[in-house]
């Protein structure tokens, strides 16, 4: 009898979680945001990052992952959580900068120290789809049909929710229980049929596009996940070894 293996050990046979613990992984993530979000996507001013690098002020107090491709030998996804700046508490994150936020009642049993806002989501253009997909930072490469594995193809539609487990692997290493987050509509759409239902917390606003800005508690996250797609659950944490 053949087995059909999960998504989530399909993954791991291809695919590396990489926390970008050290100066070189640091570059390699700013190296990967400049990619996308400068060249790719316009979302950012190629001058304003001379040496290649895109980063902000909010990456000194933020974490990243990477996802290594280990046959191409690429890092080609990344993304980070920025915590709570640990010499000021109360310093905004870019959520509360850039977006109107009218529903405090979404997020009156918030704890602002287990608080973290999840950004900078970005795939390579080799994982993308390059005719339809050039002003997102998400999506697969329809190209990629002759170059990867039939395994490889079937985890790339499921490279953002690889980017979900990093984040949850995060949360776990740094005890942060909700996150802020900027989201496209259609995005919160089609999380919410994997059971992450984001709450909003204010209205669309232009922000690199029509975004929203949300919130959710990481274990609500899980739980409606589990609930409603126990692949995707095992995909986030890893067989059930990162969940808070």
């Amino acid at each position: 009898m053949t087995t059909t293996k999960s998504l989530v050990d399909i993954f791991n046979d291809y695919f590396d979680m990489v926390p970008a613990i050290t100066d070189e992984l640091k570059a390699e993530v700013y190296r990967l945001r400049y990619q996308v979000y400068c060249l790719e996507t316009g979302f950012e001013d190629p001058s304003d990052y001379p040496d290649g690098l895109e980063f902000d002020e909010f990456d000194s107090h933020s974490v990243h992952y990477l996802i290594y491709h280990r046959k191409q030998g690429v890092y080609m996804a990344t993304t980070r959580l920025i915590l709570p700046a640990a010499d000021n508490i109360d310093k905004l994150f870019p959520i509360e900068i850039h977006c109107p936020i009218d529903n405090l009642e979404a997020l009156q049993h918030v704890s602002r120290p287990h608080l973290a806002e999840a950004s900078r989501f970005c795939v390579s253009k080799d994982f993308r789809r390059r005719k339809n997909e050039m002003n997102t930072v998400m999506g697969i490469n329809t190209e990629a049909e002759n170059v990867f594995s039939q395994d490889e193809r079937r985890i790339f539609p499921h490279i953002t929710l690889a980017l979900f487990a990093c984040l949850i692997r995060m949360s776990c290493e740094n005890d942060v229980r909700d996150w802020y987050a900027v989201m496209e509509p259609a995005l919160i759409r089609v999380f919410s049929t994997l059971g992450m239902d984001f709450i909003g917390i204010g209205p669309l606003t232009d922000y690199h596009g029509k975004r929203r800005p949300c919130t959710i508690k990481v274990s609500d996250l899980l739980s409606g996940v589990e609930h409603k797609d126990l692949n995707s659950w095992h995909m986030l944490t890893n067989h059930g070894q990162f969940v808070q």
